[in-house]
């Protein structure tokens, strides 16, 4: 890969300031891809507001550290999935089957029961349009709202042309009273 000017100054900020420790670089085997806004998502799905009072953002999380493609999952056994998502005890499996059942509800997944095993298929929906979707439901705040716009546009995630295509955004109520 290229490097870049930043990426060149990176290097040299490294060097002199950490020599002799070993940087993560996000390269090899066993890592995932996650957007940017990964924190902010997170920060949302654990508002006490939008998901009654449950974080899920360990078990969304969990499901995006798996994500190979095409944004399907094929789960395997569902106490291993709740553990890694932090759930444990005699209740483990039923509390993350609750998160999922939100994660479903709030439009970040979709799941396929197979058999038995009721999420046995999960696709990962695209967050933007999870999000979206959620804001045209008055289920976002202005304040969070304001700083995920700014970051997907900074990283390029989304440009404005995809945001009002996708959701139809309504203004915030900022706008709509004509502060700017």
């Amino acid at each position: 890969m290229p490097q870049t000017a930043g990426s060149t100054r990176r290097v040299q900020l490294k060097k002199q300031y950490w020599p002799e420790e070993q940087e993560w670089d996000g390269m090899g085997n066993g890592w995932f891809k996650s957007p940017r806004t990964l924190p902010l998502i997170l920060a949302l799905l654990s508002e006490k507001e939008l998901t009654e009072g449950r974080d899920i953002s360990r078990v969304y999380l969990e499901l995006l550290a798996r994500h190979m493609d095409a944004g399907v999952i094929e789960m395997g056994n569902e106490a291993e999935h709740a553990y890694a998502a932090g759930y444990t005890g005699g209740r483990g499996i039923r509390t993350w089957a609750e998160r999922m059942h939100l994660l479903e509800n709030l439009g970040f997944i979709k799941t396929k029961p197979i058999g038995s095993q009721r999420f046995k298929l999960v696709m990962v929906v695209d967050p933007v349009v999870a999000v979206s979707e959620l804001r045209k439901q008055d289920k976002v705040p202005d304040e969070w709202w304001e700083a995920y716009r700014h970051r997907l546009l900074e990283t390029k995630e989304a440009d404005a042309d995809r945001l009002e295509e996708l959701a139809k955004i309504r203004p915030t109520k900022k706008a709509k009273a004509g502060v700017q």
